[in-house]
């Protein structure tokens, strides 16, 4: 009898509505790679589609290769296009420097600000990403987020705490919204802050740009037409 072993398959926006559902248990061979997970799920659900040309993977919420090798009971995530060794104590106190948190409820800037400042600090930047009415030439009326949420929480921290390395930003706050959001409400906020203005405004921006592209969060645009999954990367900013 041939050795296999059971994984678990999570898909995401376009993936899941084509597969109509989220997660998949499939049984794949002992030596399988994440491409082979990825066989095994086109072959349950035929509707699948994408590839290594148009997707990430992660195992266990970490981004991989296609040619990672799985485990017994590994999670293995198909991630479409999206709407960075320190010692212990250092890590620790890196860590209070930032705060992120994923939520349904309505974002204000004022909680990310108060999240940053400090009396040492001569700047707060702060960026507020609202629902525009329109997108590439057609009306909206709304949008959905989804989110692997666990993931991409891991993910906004890594990018928090590399903005404050890599810039020297005193804190970084960063908040996203999940759900339906009519149009003119926050949908993501970044706050940062620092003893000078050019530390705070390259912090914030470099923090919502690859968050933007670096972040397991997918947008659904309603308006004209129907509706569509955004893909972040291939509009202009």
């Amino acid at each position: 009898m041939t050795a296999t072993l059971r994984v678990e398959v999570l898909l995401f926006a376009q993936l899941r509505e084509q597969a109509g559902r989220r997660t998949l248990e499939l049984e794949v061979p002992a030596a399988a790679t994440v491409r082979d997970a990825w066989a095994a799920a086109r072959t349950a659900c035929p509707r699948l589609d994408g590839g290594e040309q148009a997707l990430r993977v992660a195992v266990n919420q970490e981004y991989t290769s296609w040619d990672a090798p799985l485990g017994e009971g590994d999670v293995v995530a198909f991630i479409p296009p999206v709407a960075g060794g320190a010692t212990e104590r250092a890590a620790g106190e890196l860590k209070a420097r930032v705060s992120v948190r994923i939520t349904r409820d309505r974002l204000d800037a004022r909680d990310a600000e108060a999240l940053v400042r400090t009396d040492a600090d001569g700047a707060v930047c702060t960026f507020t990403g609202t629902v525009r009415d329109h997108a590439d030439g057609r009306a909206v009326t709304k949008l959905e987020y989804e989110a692997y949420e666990s993931m991409a929480e891991t993910e906004m921290r890594r990018i928090a705490e590399e903005a404050v390395r890599r810039f020297g930003a005193s804190r970084v706050a960063v908040l996203h919204r999940l759900g339906s959001l009519a149009v003119g409400e926050p949908s993501v906020v970044v706050s940062a802050s620092a003893p000078h203005r050019a530390t705070a405004f390259e912090a914030c921006r470099w923090t919502i740009d690859t968050l933007k592209a670096e972040v397991p969060i997918w947008k659904k645009e309603y308006g004209e037409g129907g509706s569509l999954w955004v893909d972040e990367g291939r509009r202009e900013h």
